[in-house]
């Protein structure tokens, strides 16, 4: 299965941030947040399906893929669902390298966050690039 969160780049975002990536519902970024790659996004993990939120809830594999549409480009993390998970945050989504979670974890002990992305990938989100933020469940159906 495939759900897909729709969010937008800014001028502000310097994916520098060594451990966490994060897309936020806030539709502004100072420069601050060096994890934030995306904002304006549709909904925040609060909202994510509960569907998505019952696997998510087991040490189960996910693939999350940052995709530019309009370039055709695409960054692929893989990470890991875990029984800790609250989904509460109503506006952030957070994905982690580490073991660590709060109510804005999606998924931990991820391949890589957001200083590992592409800097050209990054360049294209400082200039307000479209950003589709692909959440895909291994070995279930596929929907958008």
């Amino acid at each position: 299965m495939k759900f897909v969160i729709r969010a937008e780049g800014h001028p502000n975002v310097r994916a520098t941030h060594k451990t966490t990536l994060e897309i936020t519902k806030e539709s502004y970024l100072t420069p601050r947040g060096s994890c934030i790659v995306g904002i304006n996004a549709e909904i925040g993990i609060s909202e994510i399906p509960q569907e998505i939120k019952g696997y998510l809830s087991l040490p189960e594999p996910v693939t999350i893929t940052l995709e530019l549409p309009e370039y055709g480009l695409k960054e692929k993390i893989m990470a890991f669902g875990d029984s800790r998970l609250s989904f509460k945050h109503p506006a952030d989504i957070v994905v982690r390298k580490s073991s660590y979670t709060c109510g804005r974890t999606l998924a931990v002990r991820a391949d890589k966050a957001a200083a590992d992305l592409n800097r050209e990938f990054v360049k294209l989100l400082r200039d307000k690039a479209k950003l589709l933020f692909v959440i895909e469940i291994p070995g279930k159906s596929t929907r958008v």
